[in-house]
């Protein structure tokens, strides 16, 4: 059987792609007790309400008929946001050049997160300029990789 994501995304492309918006990821994860399923998508020029809602209400109605998941869940949909999970081959390809934060399971030098220009992505290593050097993470050590905003 199809991991519950693989089957929540391949019913909800289409709907995705119908509101004129585009499939950023799905999330099936259980927080403080309950299972949430979070659809996230995008659109040049960004996410409105009235985006999320031409997704959710379809998208509702097709996962009550097809029924991928066993037991209750909370359903969301909402943009990926300015400073977004970078997860799949594509979200690294597309933000080649963009300063990007990479938090790690363990420290590295005494800390745990690093900011620094997107290089490059292979197999799960993500390649950082880091302060005019260069430096590589390795997909074991990579906790979460999102771009960063400056404020």
């Amino acid at each position: 059987m199809a991991k519950v994501t693989d089957a929540v995304a391949a019913l909800a492309l289409p709907v995705v792609e119908k509101a004129g918006c585009a499939l950023w990821d799905v999330e099936y994860v259980k927080e403080a007790g309950t299972w949430f399923l979070r659809i996230y998508i995008d659109k040049e020029g960004g996410v409105s309400i009235d985006d999320c809602e031409a997704v959710s209400r379809p998208l509702s109605d097709l996962l009550d008929q097809a029924d991928p998941i066993e037991g209750s869940y909370t359903f969301e949909v909402s943009s990926a946001g300015a400073d977004r999970a970078l997860k799949k081959p594509e979200h690294f390809a597309r933000f080649q050049g963009a300063e990007v934060e990479v938090r790690l399971y363990r420290p590295r030098e005494g800390r745990k997160e690093f900011v620094g220009v997107l290089r490059g992505y292979e197999n799960g290593d993500v390649t950082l300029d880091v302060n005019g050097a260069e430096t590589l993470f390795t997909k074991q050590e990579i906790a979460l990789v999102r771009l960063y905003l400056r404020v």
